[in-house]
């Protein structure tokens, strides 16, 4: 255990160190650093992340962690709106975020309502509220329409992403045909689910049967088809920044409809956040860097706190979806949708899909947009050679780091604790959470 925890505080202060390098090298020799506007970022940044992790010495805590990091989510939002609204700059993009921690607070509330046996909703819930005011009917007509509309403007978002991002021809030709048809069949899986409609026994096979498997072969393929196209396309087809976009859409394209399928109904929803999250916090971002005067400088150091944000959020979303960091928390009926016999292998990677999909391969795929941006204002500007490439290692970095960290407390929190009553059922496998996670982020982000 010793051992362990060494090597991991030994990982921690690496990688800080090289974050620290990394941000004198993206800084032009002719200017003066604006550190003084980065280091109160990073002390807040810092102070978010040393909370969270302070947090899990306690089994209440690590019970009450997707609250205990919307908080602090939200914290960081109305900090952001506060010092807005006083240098008289406010934009749209921080009340839609704040607006969207009440949503994502409510379906956290949901998620964590499904760990308790018995019903779903008590009388106190939102849920039991709601649909004692519009009634059952009501509420069991919006859980098939919602859906599916949550589900059409999700795929009028990834289609425009797609156009927007890929610049391969025949990538983005098949990627957008099979973003089509993989949306698609889940739509035609939840219907075959619904109530409202009324299907014959072979159509319901088909569709609670085959559908979710041609999701998954056009998932398959499309991944397939994208890491060949990074590994034999021509260096010069393509500007540096634009392959970074190219394939980070597509390896998001062709994840994505796996892990909604498995998500069930409210995949479409978590999307949805998942999406406004994302644009909130580039657009902020892009904030950042022009009150910091970073792209007049020709500086371009990513914002702490933009990720800390990213962070946060992505640990919102695991426990939005109902997961939480023990064994009868997993969701094992996700593992069998599209299947009805058990491999272990087969069942195993499913169940891992959408246990880490929305908390971590998402997440980490999503990256390379909060760093891209940079090099429009950074890379006309600033005379350090490779330039995207260096803020893509730091945004990568910080977000490695952050997780590393949280690991590194778990651990001397488990260490602490190893003589706790409660050491086998929470702190045991939130430690087993915490380690996979981190080892399936850093893999992430080296393919990345």
């Amino acid at each position: 255990m010793g051992t362990g925890l060494l090597l991991m505080i030994l990982s921690v202060i690496t990688q800080a160190y090289i974050l620290v390098r990394l941000n004198a090298v993206c800084q032009p020799s002719d200017q003066e650093c604006p550190s003084s506007r980065i280091i109160p970022k990073l002390s807040f940044a810092f102070t978010l992340v040393t909370i969270r992790a302070a947090s899990l010495l306690s089994n209440s805590y690590i019970l009450a962690e997707g609250r205990v990091t919307n908080f602090l989510l939200a914290t960081s939002c109305i900090a952001g709106v506060w010092s807005s609204a006083t240098n008289g700059n406010f934009t749209i993009e921080e009340f839609i975020f704040l607006l969207l921690n009440i949503f994502a607070r409510f379906g956290i509330e949901l998620g964590m309502s499904k760990q308790i046996a018995g019903p779903t909703a008590t009388k106190d819930h939102p849920v039991s509220i709601i649909c004692d005011i519009f009634g059952s009917s009501f509420c069991n007509v919006s859980m098939d329409i919602f859906p599916i509309i949550s589900l059409a403007m999700v795929t009028c978002i990834v289609l425009k992403l797609i156009a927007y991002a890929v610049h391969q021809r025949f990538l983005k030709y098949f990627i957008i045909c099979g973003t089509i048809l993989s949306y698609a069949f889940i739509a035609n899986y939840w219907a075959s689910e619904s109530t409202l409609l009324s299907h014959t026994k072979a159509v319901q096979e088909i569709g609670r049967s085959l559908a979710p498997r041609f999701v998954y072969a056009i998932g398959g393929l499309s991944l397939v088809i994208s890491v060949l196209w990074r590994l034999f396309a021509p260096v010069d087809s393509l500007k540096f920044n634009k392959r970074i976009t190219s394939l980070s859409a597509a390896m998001l394209c062709s994840w994505s409809p796996t892990i909604l399928m498995l998500l069930g109904r409210q995949g479409a929803f978590v999307a949805l956040i998942c999406i406004t999250g994302a644009w909130c916090i580039i657009m902020l971002q892009q904030k950042y860097q022009k009150d910091s005067k970073l792209d007049i400088t020709g500086s371009c150091v990513a914002n702490p706190v933009s990720v800390t944000q990213w962070s946060l959020l992505a640990v919102c979303l695991f426990y939005l979806t109902g997961h939480w960091c023990t064994f009868d928390g997993l969701r094992y009926g996700a593992a069998f949708i599209g299947f009805d016999n058990f491999h272990i292998i087969r069942q195993g990677f499913l169940l891992s899909i959408d246990t880490f999909g929305v908390s971590h391969i998402l997440p980490v795929l999503s990256l390379p947009f909060v760093a891209i941006h940079c090099y429009n204002t950074a890379s006309k500007k600033s005379k350090v050679k490779d330039v995207t490439i260096n803020i893509l290692i730091q945004v990568h970095l910080m977000y490695g780091l952050i997780t590393a960290i949280t690991t590194t407390v778990t651990i001397v929190c488990v260490t602490i604790q190893r003589r706790h009553l409660m050491v086998w059922g929470l702190f045991a496998p939130k430690y087993v959470f915490d380690a996979i996670g981190l080892l399936l982020t850093d893999l992430l982000i080296c393919l990345a």
